[in-house]
């Protein structure tokens, strides 16, 4: 017997591909832009949405039945804002270097509106193990596109991976040109992150033409 039913994989499936939340919803963009210049600083920020997501999906679906209409966006702010908490303070204490580059980015997790979004579209109206499943899939979709962002900006822009050296600095000159590779450096500033997401959501569409809006 499948451990999930066709429905309840596709809750983790869709948001990797054609539902992502970063590519096809277009939100969550201002992480993508601000902390994906390094890969390790990337690779965190996903797994610390990863954790915000599945741990405060499942509270809020626990919750759901008794938090009055009224201020249920402010009982959905205190729990991710707690879940962050926790974040952050794991990063002081194991990783106070990468805290600090992150520094404000991890405390705007509260905002994010991947986040709250499917709190309140999906985890008020559904059980434990499928709002779990839920936040699981739409962080996962979410760090994915992180990754690769941050992947493409520090190699070509600095000529590392997690800080280690890949592509060498030009070692002799021929003429005019160098041998080696030049650090570009248009890759570590935030357009270059908007230009990435761009060519994702080119390929994406190009694979799959019922995502193409029709004008």
């Amino acid at each position: 017997m499948a451990l999930l039913s066709k429905k309840d994989a596709n809750l983790i499936k869709d948001p990797l591909g054609d539902n992502n939340p970063i590519t096809i919803q277009v939100l969550g963009i201002c992480s993508a832009l601000a902390i994906t210049a390094e890969l390790k600083a990337s690779v965190v920020m996903a797994i610390s949405v990863l954790f915000v997501m599945g741990v405060g999906n499942v509270v809020i679906s626990l919750i759901r039945n008794i938090i009055p209409s009224k201020i249920r966006i402010i009982v959905q702010l205190v729990v991710v804002a707690a879940l962050v908490i926790i974040v952050d303070q794991v990063l002081k204490a194991f990783a106070y270097d990468l805290s600090k580059t992150l520094s404000v980015f991890i405390g705007l997790i509260i905002t994010n509106c991947i986040i709250m979004g499917r709190f309140e579209a999906f985890a008020l109206g559904n059980g434990p193990r499928r709002a779990f499943l839920d936040g699981i899939g739409n962080a996962l979709g979410y760090g994915v596109i992180l990754v690769i962002v941050g992947f493409f900006r520090e190699l070509l822009g600095s000529g590392t991976l997690f800080g280690i050296k890949v592509l060498g600095d030009p070692i002799a000159k021929t003429g005019l040109y160098a041998i080696g590779y030049e650090n570009n450096g248009f890759m570590i500033i935030p357009p270059a992150a908007l230009i990435v997401v761009g060519i994702i959501i080119w390929v994406q569409r190009s694979r799959n033409r019922a995502l193409i809006e029709e004008a």
